[in-house]
């Protein structure tokens, strides 16, 4: 265990981050389906991070953590890694806030986010920001990304923001939560997407700071259950790089800090398929006429899932209650998504 060794972020730090960001991100919306509600025989609140700035959660973490820094570390820049959206998010907060980013991507990653980072560097660059603005790929099968991120840092002197496994990343990202809550009141149960986990952690401090009764959901794809076994086994566990349409939840390991808050405040960790990703991707744009990436699509797919039990004690535990779903982001390419729901189609056409 990990909480007696490492400073883990309260309610307190993310009301801090909440000021950092006032004015700054998003007040995002929070929307209600009449065909969510019934599918689940519960009241559904859906906080919409795919209308963030850069279109997703990652907005809040990666701004609090750049806007902590003091002067001499936004002189010298900062390095990360990600698959999209904290890449996105790195790069935006730079340009806000006048910080040099060097940014580790996967060659594979959604065009859509690669184009997008590479435009906020360059715009970084025109604002007259001293030092480097790249981006760097890497072959996220073969290479240690973390060790990259290490090398560059010592090697140019950069502070590292990671995508999750950080402080005031946590903090940032538990604003989202905050704010539902705030909107909506007391809720019974939350779902939370999971990757690298500082989403979820950030939700569930608010969560549970708030209304310690609250269930607290996270939500991984089915092929990359890195957290579940880690919650079972006591300690992080280590896999390879799963093999999912959820590109910001192929994580090989949640974060240490995240795992500590988790292993706390989290009541349990779903799993989902990637076909039941599309099927919720597929009900936000339908229904509620709105584009979700794969992963920002895991947490309803989760509460869909435990629903959809029957007479389950999941399922009798949410009917008639309050539950909220965090849509983390919509950042797919349009291409990618048509393919999708063609696939979806073809296959129900054949049954």
């Amino acid at each position: 265990m990990f909480s007696d060794k490492l400073s883990l972020p309260t309610i307190t730090d993310v009301q801090t981050a909440a000021r950092r960001l006032q004015g700054v991100a998003h007040r995002t919306p929070v929307l209600t389906s009449r065909t969510a509600n019934e599918l689940m025989g519960a009241e559904v609140f859906f906080k919409c991070e795919n209308l963030q700035r850069m279109g997703a959660f990652k907005f809040r973490g990666a701004y609090n953590a750049m806007a902590a820094l003091d002067a001499a570390q936004r002189q010298a820049g900062v390095v990360c890694f990600s698959s999209g959206n904290h890449a996105q998010a790195v790069a935006l907060s730079g340009q806000l806030l006048g910080v040099a980013t060097v940014i580790l991507m996967p060659q594979d990653a959604p065009p859509l986010k690669l184009s997008a980072v590479r435009q906020y560097a360059a715009g970084n660059a025109a604002l007259g920001v001293t030092g480097p603005s790249e981006v760097i790929l890497y072959d996220r099968f073969k290479d240690d990304r973390e060790a990259m991120m290490e090398h560059l840092a010592r090697e140019r002197g950069l502070t590292r923001i990671p995508p999750y496994d950080h402080f005031d990343v946590v903090a940032g990202q538990g604003t989202a939560a905050l704010e539902l809550l705030q909107d909506v009141g007391p809720l019974d149960a939350l779902y939370v997407c999971l990757g690298g986990g500082g989403f979820l952690a950030g939700s569930a401090v608010v969560a549970k700071g708030l209304h310690p009764a609250m269930a607290v959901y996270g939500v991984e794809p089915l092929a990359g259950n890195d957290a579940q076994q880690s919650l079972a086994a006591g300690h992080v566990v280590r896999i390879d790089t799963p093999q999912t349409i959820a590109d910001g939840a192929q994580t090989q390991s949640i974060g240490e800090i995240n795992f500590a808050l988790i292993s706390k405040t989290v009541d349990a960790v779903r799993t989902v398929t990637d076909a039941a990703l599309v099927d919720a991707m597929h009900f936000f744009a339908e229904r509620m006429k709105m584009i979700v990436e794969p992963t920002g699509a895991l947490a309803w797919a989760g509460a869909l899932a435990d629903g959809a039990s029957g007479a389950s004690g999941a399922a009798a535990a949410l009917r008639g209650k309050r539950i909220g779903v965090m849509i983390s982001g919509g950042n797919v390419d349009l291409g990618t998504f048509s393919r999708l729901m063609a696939e979806r189609q073809q296959s129900r056409d054949k049954v």
